[in-house]
């Protein structure tokens, strides 16, 4: 199936699952009673699920992504029977015995996925746009993969940027009221008013500064405190109105920085065809599964083996959709990624891979990766707020922290520096902070996560394969 003739585990294959019940669904389905015609051909398997129709299921799997294409009418991705085939799979050669060659439901669809990627490869190359949204990241969001006539699409930009910057000053306006108000009668004016203001946050095409104004409608709801929160998120909203409303007096980095966080991004492929990409190993550290406005988002966390780079992968799905970007926790990719502009570049997309998808780690894989103490963690979230002050965390793994609970709430202690770093108090209902500390065993453990400014939201433990510590939970609450 592979170069290295190795398969996933199984707990690499739950991970890809959207919810506990495809879980529990797909592990059902991992049997060979369930399944006809069963193959694998490189990377790629197949077979033919029975279920309650008169016909079975034809299910297909793509290593290479992974991507997958099922004829039940789920809408969840992947869906269980494409876990049972991957689950049937890790089982050995029995299961889905290799050597075969796809048939012709099958061997369709693997080609016209080779055909995107092909095109994407292109358009990476410079050789054409290829079309936007198949890098596998699902960053187009309905974004155009290039314009055929670059003087109407120079226009539709003006014309965009010029409703943005008028929703811009609409915000102005709206936070000047509450100021001159007082921020104590917030509380009492409801989420009619706020809600009135991210309408017109809509009709500006500025999603950025929507999210935004529907975070500070729930600050006044959030608990104590929250008057000076939500002068906080004031204080940002303000200063990202006014960034991007003198656009042309910010450095040229700073200036994407602000364009992105008010809803601008370039089209995956104009970024491929235009960026710099670099190739690397990137180790996948994390997944965390969250609601965005009316979008599921899933992001991805990657580090580079060689330039130690983290990035972030951003993928989208309608409700009740999975977003169809799915790489394990663990997983080694040989790909390059090319960075979204921005004073502090997290944000990437996938361009060429290279070689075929290697395995996940198998049990007796080496432990976790290089991590770092809590003080080197805190300085690089510092710095990278430095050049994003609307940034919400950093991702860093710890190394050799030990998890603590307290009445105050959990803390995760470095016993080298002497140092401990609170964990996110929005994270405190989390079943999985017992699950970290079960793994830990009460020594020393390295997480991976994100370090903001309430604490460290911890998403990967090793022990010594990674663990996701939330799986598709989207963490909750106001900034």
């Amino acid at each position: 199936m592979n170069p290295q003739g190795e398969r996933w585990t199984a707990e690499q294959v739950l991970a890809l699952a959207p919810d506990a019940t495809s879980r529990t669904a797909g592990g059902r389905l991992a049997a060979a009673a369930k399944w006809s015609g069963a193959g694998a051909h490189g990377q790629a398997m197949w077979g033919l699920c029975s279920g309650s129709g008169s016909k079975p299921y034809q299910t297909v799997v793509d290593l290479n992504g992974p991507g997958y294409r099922c004829s039940c009418p789920s809408r969840k991705f992947p869906c269980k029977h494409a876990l049972g085939l991957l689950l049937l799979w890790t089982s050995g050669e029995g299961g889905v015995p290799g050597g075969g060659e796809p048939p012709e439901w099958a061997e369709q669809w693997l080609g016209d996925r080779r055909e995107r990627a092909e095109k994407l490869a292109a358009a990476a190359r410079g050789g054409g746009p290829g079309r936007d949204g198949e890098t596998g990241d699902g960053a187009g969001r309905g974004e155009s993969g290039g314009a055929a006539d670059p003087e109407a699409a120079r226009r539709r930009a003006e014309r965009r940027a010029q409703r943005i910057a008028a929703g811009a000053t609409e915000l102005e306006r709206r936070l000047a009221d509450l100021l001159r108000d007082g921020l104590a009668a917030a509380d009492r004016a409801g989420y009619g008013a706020w809600d009135e203001t991210a309408a017109r946050m809509v009709d500006a095409q500025a999603p950025g500064l929507e999210t935004r104004v529907r975070e500070l409608a729930a600050i006044p709801s959030s608990g104590p405190g929250w008057p000076a929160r939500l002068l906080e998120e004031c204080a940002l909203a303000h200063l990202l109105n006014q960034g991007f409303l003198h656009l042309d007096r910010l450095p040229e980095e700073l200036a994407a920085t602000t364009r992105t966080r008010v809803g601008l991004t370039t089209p995956v492929a104009e970024l491929l065809a235009t960026g710099e990409p670099i190739r690397d190993r990137w180790l996948v550290l994390g997944r965390q599964d969250g609601m965005d406005g009316r979008l599921t988002t899933r992001r991805i966390w990657l580090r580079g083996e060689r330039t130690h780079r983290m990035a972030l992968l951003l993928s989208f799905s309608a409700p009740g959709q999975s977003p169809e970007l799915a790489l394990p926790i663990g997983l080694v990719l040989d790909a390059d990624l090319t960075y979204y502009p921005a004073a502090r570049p997290l944000r990437a997309a996938i361009g060429t891979r290279h070689g075929e998808l290697p395995p996940a780690p198998s049990p007796t894989s080496p432990s976790a990766p290089e991590g770092c103490e809590v003080d080197t963690a805190l300085a690089a979230y510092g710095a990278a707020l430095g050049e994003d002050p609307w940034l919400d965390g950093w991702p860093v793994v710890l190394a050799d922290v030990v998890p603590v609970p307290g009445d105050g709430g959990w803390q995760l202690a470095d016993e080298r520096s002497g140092s401990a770093l609170p964990v996110d108090p929005r994270c405190a209902g989390r079943t999985d902070l017992w699950q970290l500390m079960a793994i830990s065993g009460g020594g020393p453990v390295t997480v991976f996560g994100e370090c903001g400014h309430r604490g460290f939201s911890p998403l990967t433990a090793w022990d010594p394969t990674p663990v996701s510590l939330i799986g598709t939970a989207a963490q909750g609450g106001t900034r």
